[in-house]
């Protein structure tokens, strides 16, 4: 059984160099980074030498890149891409995604209970080092895809709105409204709108939805996220989307909506008490149209609403804009894997630890709440006790 399959693989190698090319196989099997692969070139005899060549070459990953993030074509992130080391290096940069192992174990502090009671030292950390991160060192590289098909892509120079370096944006909670914002300044995008022609199941009526929830899953299954985030003084670039879902709501805040949630876990080791913090990224879609009755769902489209991205830590709060700059410069040079399960137990960890620590925290408070109630009961019986 396995020399027929070491014959099925030669025979497959040999038609497609026939065919394609040897330069077009070694792009697909770069593209696949599948077992299969490997095996169609070894039994096609590719010295490792003449494919090492053959990948070293840039046209191939940049072909590579256009494929895959559709806003790298652009000339100016070419030339932003090129001044970083290459497309070559960036696909090596960006492709695997954000893995963080260093999850803490967060035991309860009674001296910092609250997080308006830690000082601005713990919080803030040494302000002196701010001055090295600024807003307009990153570059946003957003592409978002429905199955085979690119829906949208963005380019952002620096931050929005954080023009005053001092100002608001430094203590208020990080945000980028990215379709609100690219609405605004460029009037010649329209709206971003899936339709059946683009393989959404059509759907007659909410209802139906409700019950069956055919385009929930199709959404979670076909909709890719990708968010690039570039240091243009550092020269570096990681990916903060997980490509997929991580989970989501349908039917809210309205039964329109459909909210789908990317992110990855971050490192905060010496910025934020907690260490880590949630990178959350969130699509939400609307139901604009569906068929009115059976056989008229053809008409069902939907429309991208929102795409933002902020960042929480492990109570849930907002990470203001200051500690944000300082996470996502740590986050360019913080481990990656090509492996999602590797990814997903990340996100579980992270969910596990913040569970943890919310489950201390109302014990804490209920401890504090039943102290309160026998400090009133002494306090009473102790006045009667004085009186009579």
């Amino acid at each position: 059984m396995v020399g027929n399959c070491y014959k099925d693989c030669f025979m497959l190698g040999k038609w497609m160099e026939l065919f394609l090319g040897l330069e077009i196989l070694v792009r697909i099997c770069i593209e696949l980074h599948s077992y299969q692969a490997k095996l169609i070139l070894w039994f096609r005899n590719i010295h490792c030498t003449n494919f090492c060549s053959i990948s070293r070459e840039e046209r191939i990953w940049e072909n590579v890149c256009f494929s895959l993030w559709p806003s790298t074509k652009r000339e100016d992130v070419s030339n932003l891409i090129n001044s970083l080391g290459g497309f070559r290096k960036f696909y090596a940069d960006c492709f695997p995604l954000i893995v963080n192992k260093d999850v803490p174990v967060i035991q309860w502090d009674s001296d910092l209970e609250f997080e308006f009671d830690w000082s601005e030292a713990d919080y803030y950390g040494d302000y002196d080092d701010y001055g090295t991160v600024s807003p307009s060192d990153f570059v946003s590289i957003v592409d978002v895809r429905y199955k085979d098909k690119a829906l949208y892509s963005k380019v952002i120079w620096g931050i929005p709105d954080s023009d005053d370096f001092h100002g608001w944006f430094y203590n208020c909670p990080f945000r980028i409204d990215l379709i609100g914002y690219s609405n605004e300044d460029d009037n010649h995008e329209g709206e971003i709108t899936l339709s059946v022609a683009d393989g959404l199941p059509p759907i007659a009526s909410i209802e139906r939805e409700r019950k069956d929830g055919k385009l929930w899953k199709e959404l979670r299954d076909g909709i890719r996220l990708s968010w690039i985030i570039v240091n243009k003084k550092m020269k570096q670039a990681a990916n903060l989307a997980s490509w997929t879902p991580l989970g989501g709501q349908r039917h809210w805040p309205t039964e329109k909506d459909f909210l789908i949630r990317f992110g990855s876990i971050l490192p905060a080791k010496d910025i934020l008490p907690c260490q880590v913090v949630e990178c959350i990224l969130v699509l939400k879609c609307r139901v604009v149209t569906t068929g009115e009755g059976e056989g008229e769902g053809s008409q069902t489209t939907l429309k991208i609403t929102e795409l933002s991205m902020q960042l929480e830590d492990m109570e849930g709060s907002h990470v203001n804009g200051r500690n944000s700059l300082l996470v996502l410069e740590k986050a360019l040079s913080c481990c990656r894997s090509k492996n999602y399960s590797e990814v997903l137990e990340s996100c579980h960890r992270y969910s596990k630890a913040q569970s943890e620590l919310k489950e201390e925290k109302i014990r804490n408070e209920s401890r504090l709440d039943r102290l309160c109630i026998l400090s009133g009961i002494a306090a009473f019986i102790t006045f009667w006790y004085c009186i009579l």
